[in-house]
């Protein structure tokens, strides 16, 4: 069920990151995390993500945190 979840939100993430039209790379750099966490967090097997780091992605997606939450 973890899992789930955590596959969850990096697939929004990624959704959101592409609607946008930035690259992994300058999204990571936007976001200011490394390059590879946000690999794994789009990829198959998901960190668990800390609050600070939904908050940092959120913002650098220019959306708000719990719209990282929210799944279809």
């Amino acid at each position: 069920m973890e899992t789930n979840i955590r596959l969850k939100i990096g697939r929004k993430i990624r959704e959101l990151r592409k609607k946008k039209k930035l690259t992994q790379e300058k999204f990571s750099e936007t976001a200011e995390i490394d390059y590879k966490y946000l690999q794994r967090i789009e990829g198959k097997n998901p960190p668990a993500l800390k609050i600070d780091t939904i908050e940092k992605l959120a913002k650098a997606l220019k959306v708000k945190p719990a719209e990282l939450l929210k799944f279809k």
